[in-house]
């Protein structure tokens, strides 16, 4: 693996070929200011953007890129699913995420998807471009803060006892849980990730179970607190 000093040596490098980059972000000024910071660096380019899973995944089998740059909230889907699903395609293809989202919720899920770095869309460009370089070199790019807590999870440090229920939840089920907290009604859930309502109900059961409560409302209630107070 090449260290950041080889990494930054190589953008320096005019001769070398540009790295290509997939931007996935539903936010088309998302997509067209960080397509801008790319384009001016002389070892990358952007090949292509999506909007969303299905438009992702047909445009990484097409364009054939070096990195793909994910959002975790796209249209009808979220970020993990296209994770997960770009890793079972080629486990080699660097997937760096950039969110909106609170790192210390969502990077860990993303680092076990197939994700290679999680950087948060307040960050720097610097560390944008850094994360960028990072994992196009093989190497994860996390922050010191996510990294002391996997760290502290797998030794069973202090804190590692102190996870929150939330984390026992699947990928599935906490984007259930989010997008319940979001007013979505289990019909609507059912419809944007194309499943059955039977199987959204069996989830909600799951994650009341894991959660301790008791009833639809109690989960209904937890949710929109729970997303008021973390994604708001």
């Amino acid at each position: 693996m090449k260290s950041q000093a080889t990494a930054g040596r190589d953008a320096n490098n005019l001769n070398a070929p540009k790295r290509r980059v997939l931007i996935v972000d539903d936010h088309p000024l998302m997509r067209q200011g960080l397509a801008q910071l790319v384009n001016q660096q002389p070892d990358l380019t952007v090949c292509g953007e999506a909007e969303d899973v299905p438009e992702a995944l047909q445009k990484t089998s097409d364009l054939k890129p070096d990195v793909v740059v994910v959002d975790l909230s796209l249209k009808g889907s979220d970020g993990i699913e296209l994770i997960r699903n770009l890793r079972s395609r080629s486990a080699q293809l660097p997937v760096l995420v950039l969110s909106m989202h609170d790192e210390a919720l969502y990077a860990e899920r993303a680092l076990k998807a197939g994700a290679w770095g999680y950087i948060m869309k307040q960050e720097a460009t610097n560390q944008v471009l850094s994360g960028l370089r990072r994992v196009l070199s093989g190497e994860i790019h996390v922050s010191h803060r996510v990294s002391s807590k996997i760290v502290q999870d797998m030794v069973g440090g202090p804190g590692a006892s102190e996870r929150s229920p939330i984390e026992r939840l699947s990928d599935r089920e906490f984007g259930v849980f989010r997008k319940i907290g979001g007013g979505a009604t289990t019909k609507e859930i059912a419809a944007e990730l194309c499943l059955s309502v039977k199987t959204i109900e069996a989830h909600c059961a799951h994650i009341k179970k894991k959660l301790f409560l008791h009833s639809q409302r109690e989960l209904v209630q937890h949710a929109i607190q729970w997303v008021m107070q973390n994604e708001r």
